[in-house]
């Protein structure tokens, strides 16, 4: 309602103003056009569903019903070059086929190179590299031997039997006259003080087998001594039996002479091994200025104190030049003939023994300093009548152990007792091996090695059947049977004196023999 002032009237007086509520904007969802449908309001708002996957997504989730749709998503998805092809030339076989070895082929080559790599990344690889220098350097060892085996005193009559039996035996086999006594007092082996056992016999072809019901049964054709027998139909041997006789056999040789001289070698170490130990010639008994004229280091004499003096059972009395126990250590600098080690040597064959050395001259080795020298392994022999010139290199070896190789840096983890009380190298470790074998199989000592304390050399009138136990592990030492080759692995650092003969001169008095200086340089 609207009131009216006294004397308001249309057109005429003032008007005052009328207040009321000012309109609200219509809401958004309020607005309404023609055709919509309001929308009825609830208790309050529902909770928004959750949104559909994508096509690529719900791809990912579906399981494949067959191993073609799972390679099919495979090749439209990868990213290796040439897959999308095998399933976009569907429609074209030879397409297909072409895409398909193309494929195989480059997975096979990378697999192949996979291989590869990790096979020489597994194979551990080092790199070699080899140096040449040329500066002092510590003389090597020089073992030297007469080639002359000694007859001790206390052995001297024992020899000479063992000498007498053999010529007669070579006079039963070969009708071989050795020495003019034969024929003069046609001596028998019933003329001497005892029979030897395992006497030499000639044994008919094939031989006897192992076993020693046969050797008995082959006796009485074995010991038949008629010389005129064709040598293709009989060999030349010595039996060697068992403890209890329950085994033999027979070491056998086609060659007359390789049978005398083993069958006289075993003999000679039988006798070798009653001599006492602990007894050795003196340098004056070995008369050493009768075998070594002159000796001249970088043309210095040498004196007692560079050398000392060991025995050898088949080359003789033997002296090392600058060993580990010299007082003077010998350094080389200058190469050439006038310089290192230079000795006049005289050979001679007093007391020969022509069975067990065949050769007349020196036995010669270089070794390292704190090494044995091995003389059968690594000697040379120089004839008489001539000067030699020897030239020398050293080398030193760094192996990588661990992964990378089988070496070892002392030998303190190689399960073989070192005999020889030196420095680890695998050639002693090998003897130590044998000789360990010996002792536990054969129950003594071989006399050519080192013996523990409290062990005796192998001699048949103390252990009858070493023989036949020595020989059998020789076989199977030989076949690497005992392990000696695989448990005496290389030592890590090596260091090695190579020499080679040089020229050699005939002078016109005098039998020589120089040893030029030693140098860094490598010659092949």
């Amino acid at each position: 309602m609207r009131a009216r002032a006294p004397g308001d009237e249309d057109g005429g007086g003032t008007q005052s103003p009328e207040l009321s509520p000012a309109p609200r904007p219509p809401r958004p969802h309020q607005g309404l056009m023609k055709g919509d449908k309001r929308e009825e309001l609830g208790p309050g708002p529902e909770p928004s569903a959750p949104p559909l996957p994508t096509e690529e997504e719900e791809a990912l989730l579906e399981f494949h019903r067959s191993y073609r749709e799972l390679f099919e998503f495979f090749c439209n998805n990868t990213t290796i070059h040439g897959a999308i092809r095998l399933v976009c030339s569907q429609h074209n076989r030879m397409k297909t086929v072409f895409w398909a070895v193309l494929w195989l082929c480059t997975f096979g080559m990378m697999y192949w190179q996979f291989g590869q790599l990790f096979g020489e990344y597994f194979s551990y690889p080092v790199s070699l590299n080899i140096n040449l220098n040329s500066d002092k350097l510590i003389f090597p060892a020089v073992s030297i031997c007469t080639l002359n085996p000694y007859r001790y005193k206390e052995i001297q009559e024992e020899l000479e039997d063992l000498d007498r039996i053999t010529e007669q035996t070579l006079f039963d086999l070969y009708k071989y006259n050795a020495s003019h006594t034969l024929v003069a007092h046609a001596r028998s082996r019933r003329d001497l003080r005892e029979p030897l056992p395992h006497p030499l016999q000639r044994l008919p072809i094939p031989a006897p087998p192992h076993a020693a019901r046969r050797v008995r049964r082959a006796g009485s054709s074995v010991r038949d001594n008629n010389p005129q027998v064709n040598r293709k139909d009989w060999k030349i041997g010595f039996q060697l039996c068992n403890q209890n006789k329950s085994d033999c056999f027979y070491q056998t040789y086609s060659s007359g002479v390789d049978a005398v001289r083993e069958w006289y070698r075993f003999h000679y170490i039988n006798i070798l091994s009653r001599r006492r130990q602990d007894t050795s010639p003196s340098l004056e008994e070995d008369v050493l200025g009768k075998f070594i004229f002159t000796c001249r280091f970088n043309q210095d004499s040498c004196n007692e104190a560079n050398y000392s003096h060991f025995h050898h059972p088949m080359y003789g009395n033997c002296y090392t030049f600058n060993d580990k126990n010299s007082s003077n250590l010998w350094i080389s600098s200058v190469p050439g003939v006038n310089n290192g080690l230079s000795l006049t040597l005289r050979t001679e064959q007093n007391d020969f023994i022509p069975l067990l050395s065949t050769v007349t001259g020196a036995r010669v080795m270089v070794h390292e300093r704190d090494e044995p020298a091995f003389m059968d392994d690594a000697g040379f022999n120089l004839r008489p009548g001539v000067e030699t010139s020897i030239s020398m290199s050293k080398e030193a070896v760094d192996r990588l152990g661990g992964d990378y190789g089988d070496c070892t840096k002392n030998g303190s983890e190689v399960p073989v007792e070192n005999l020889y009380n030196t420095k680890y190298t695998q050639q002693v470790c090998i003897h130590s091996c044998f000789q360990e074998s010996m002792i536990k199989e054969c129950g003594c000592a071989y006399i050519f090695y080192p013996r523990p304390e409290g062990v005796e050399f192998c001699d048949y009138k103390k252990h009858n059947s070493w023989g036949y136990c020595y020989y059998k592990l020789q076989d199977a030492f030989s076949s690497d049977r005992l392990g000696c080759f695989t448990k005496c692995r290389k030592p890590c650092r090596t260091g090695s004196s190579r020499c080679c003969p040089g020229r050699t001169t005939t002078p016109s008095r005098t039998k020589g023999m120089e040893l030029p200086n030693s140098t860094s340089s490598s010659r092949s």
